[in-house]
């Protein structure tokens, strides 16, 4: 049996109301990334986040 991961929640939000949040704005997120706009974007972040990585490496 796999083990849900525990929640932090270290707001004065409730739980529910995240997990709400969470399910509407989920299928737009996944619509952006899935999308041609969404892949550059990502691809972009992630060469940044390389290009950090290894200047944090040489230093």
């Amino acid at each position: 049996m796999s083990r849900r991961k525990k929640l932090i929640n270290r707001t004065d939000i409730p739980q529910y109301q995240i997990e709400a949040i969470a399910r509407c704005i989920m299928p737009d997120i996944l619509a952006f990334y899935e999308s041609e706009e969404g892949q550059r974007e990502f691809a972009k972040w992630k060469e940044q986040r390389e290009g950090s990585k290894r200047e944090a490496e040489t230093e």
